[in-house]
């Protein structure tokens, strides 16, 4: 009788690929699930009974949506929107990355829209994440809030997520996620655009259904039932001495004041067919975009994700928890736009997932105020019997994509 190995964190204990891409059913179904609550346990994504995941069937039904039908409704919202008298109309939320540079330059110079863009910045940029963040705002000429966390309570809240999670990018997440909603209340800027929606990653298909992002998502109703790397707002103020004014950039907008504000939050990936790759060509094009000169850490690609130092640690940190690193991402995405095929994504896999982010490792650790050791300590703390064994002194993944 073979033995039953503990699967961690709500992780399915049988490890299944998906016929069509690289990902597996460990992947967790969204990027925040886990951030906002007490219990970051999880939904992994689904595979159907043909052995297909939800993100890959997902990509197979924009094949079948008219896109000229979608636009027109996108045009409608924006009519009923549309402000003429020097107000801001619309609010796009980035960091200068392509996804963000695209989405706000169709809105202003195709659409006719008057965007605020706004920005909750990496916790350490790169020098090319920078240069992309001010070529958005400069060359493709765009009014810009960047709101500036408080370093002390930043640093303490990603080092908490790591010690805690394995999660090096939750304040990052938050911000990035809960910001636009927020801002746009303040504001009374009736529209907030993200790109495309999470049902094209293996969030439930039923997402894609409609334009509008789940007020579930980006708002809450209770704060006692919130929390922060893992840790309650009340411990956080008692523990560790922060007041609830320096925790509150970090947590959503009350659901009855979104409700109030009526302000609606919408993915544009919804209205307007969303490719990646073109994405990249049209940031490239019209906001000088400009991709990183060596290849990324932990994958084979050198245009996603480029802004942070510490991007590299949160897919290596996937890749413990979920036995899925940044290799894996990329070309899942690669294989449905049909950039590759699936042998040439596992391939890619094999060659590249799970590498260690060393470029940045020493200052990222001296930064947190982490010792290198440490962090390494608590990998390996992390990772799930049912995905890993140890062959002497190396771990070894026992299931890998074939």
């Amino acid at each position: 009788m073979s033995e039953i190995l503990e699967a961690r964190w709500g992780l399915p204990p049988e490890v299944v690929f998906c016929k069509r891409c690289v990902m597996s059913n460990q992947k967790p179904n969204s990027s925040i699930e886990f951030t906002h609550t007490r219990n970051h346990r999880h939904r992994s994504l689904n595979l159907d009974e043909n052995g297909v995941c939800d993100a890959c069937r997902a990509n197979e039904d924009k094949l079948l949506i008219d896109w000229q039908k979608r636009e027109q409704e996108l045009i409608r919202l924006l009519d009923k929107h549309r402000r003429n008298d020097g107000g801001y109309d619309c609010l796009v939320p980035g960091s200068g990355g392509k996804d963000s540079a695209y989405q706000s330059h169709v809105l202003k110079y195709k659409y006719g829209m008057h965007p605020l863009t706004i920005t909750w910045p990496p916790i350490l940029y790169t020098d090319i994440g920078l240069k992309n963040f001010r070529n958005w705002i400069e060359v493709g000429g765009f009014d810009n809030v960047t709101f500036k966390p408080n370093g002390r309570v930043h640093r303490t809240l990603t080092r908490l997520s790591i010690e805690n999670l394995l999660h090096p990018f939750q304040t990052f997440i938050l911000g990035q996620k809960n910001l636009g909603p927020k801002l746009a209340i303040k504001y009374g800027i009736p529209l907030v655009f993200y790109g495309e929606n999470e049902a094209e990653y293996g969030n439930p298909i039923a997402d894609n259904a409609s334009s509008l992002r789940s007020k579930s998502f980006y708002t809450m109703k209770n704060i006692s039932e919130v929390s922060l790397a893992g840790v309650s707002i009340a411990e956080l103020m008692e523990k560790y001495g922060f007041s609830l004014n320096e925790l509150m950039s970090y947590l959503p907008a009350g659901y009855n004041e979104l409700e109030q504000s009526g302000i609606e939050v919408h993915y544009l990936g919804y209205y307007l067919k969303w490719v990646p790759q073109e994405a990249y060509y049209y940031a490239v094009e019209h906001t000088g975009f400009e991709a990183n000169p060596v290849r990324t850490e932990g994958t084979y690609s050198k245009y996603n994700s480029l802004d942070d130092k510490i991007d590299g640690f949160h897919y290596y940190t996937t890749f413990i928890k979920f036995g899925l690193g940044r290799a894996t991402y990329d070309a899942s995405q690669e294989i449905r736009n049909k950039h590759l095929t699936r042998e040439e994504g596992v391939a890619l896999v094999r060659r590249f997932d799970g590498e260690f982010p060393e470029r940045y490792f020493k200052e990222v650790m001296e930064y947190l105020g982490i010792a290198p050791e440490r962090f390494l300590e608590l990998c390996d703390q992390f990772r799930s019997p049912h995905l890993w064994r140890k062959d002497g002194n190396k771990w070894v993944l026992r299931h890998q994509v074939s």
